[in-house]
């Protein structure tokens, strides 16, 4: 690390859970982060400004009027263009040190596996179920830490899944089948309200890729805006879980 490094990171350096070899870490490491939505957005910008060395972003949407209240990463000038080229910008002119690669496409199938196996960690910033449980499959194949977040009209929740045998996945939280997909478009949303459960992401990532503190592992975490409360209940594993069950399909 040159000198003008260790004075750009000099105040996360200084944490006893991080120092230099945390930071080291968190250089070397590649984050992907699925949505720049209102999630991905405050993910982004911290991931960026804590010295992730390579973050790929995919979202195949393009900038909208409606998505300025909330989604930070992108400013009035970058409606109509691409949500990774807007993001890409803004990550630059924060920390040009960073690597930014982007994806402005779907990403399924053997694609969006490929991109997990090389990633140290995943960020789900999507906003539906079938997305979610593609991404929990792939990260369970690759044993890829996943950080899941979710926000809607006041309530935010937040998890991590280590991919992990014995741990908890995604789908052990929400069964596939009937599930209905709850939007921000139709709900609404408080625009803090994803920042906070974004900024808790990249937390939650920033401990999983240096090894700092004890993530969210078997943990779900709630959050009530409307009454400012705060709740954290206990994930275990289901064994007829169908991703990571003892018979997975």
């Amino acid at each position: 690390m040159n000198d003008e490094q260790l004075l750009r990171y000099s105040r996360q350096i200084m944490l006893p859970s991080i120092g230099i070899e945390g930071q080291e870490r968190l250089q070397s490491a590649r984050a992907l982060i699925i949505g720049l939505g209102g999630l991905g957005s405050p993910v982004s910008m911290y991931l960026a400004a804590a010295g992730v060395g390579t973050l790929v972003l995919v979202d195949f949407d393009r900038v909208d009027l409606t998505n300025l209240q909330r989604q930070i990463v992108h400013t009035t000038a970058a409606i109509d263009r691409p949500k990774v080229e807007s993001a890409k910008e803004t990550l630059l002119a924060l920390n040009p040190e960073t690597e930014i690669l982007t994806i402005d496409h779907p990403l399924e199938g053997d694609a969006l596996s490929e991109q997990i196996e090389v990633a140290d960690v995943v960020i789900d910033g999507t906003d539906n179920f079938a997305t979610r449980f593609a991404v929990n499959a792939a990260c369970r194949a690759a044993r890829t830490p996943l950080v899941s977040g979710a926000a809607i009209r006041m309530e935010g929740q937040i998890s991590v899944f280590t991919g992990q045998p014995g741990d908890p996945c995604y789908h052990c939280l929400y069964p596939s089948e009937g599930q209905i997909d709850e939007t921000c478009s139709a709900n609404g949303v408080l625009a803090p309200l994803v920042g906070v459960v974004g900024s808790i992401q990249a937390i939650e990532a920033i401990k999983v890729l240096t090894g700092a503190g004890t993530p969210l592992v078997g943990k779900l975490m709630l959050f009530d805006a409307l009454q400012m409360e705060w709740r954290t209940i206990g994930l275990k594993p289901d064994p007829a879980c169908p991703v990571c069950g003892k018979d997975p399909s």
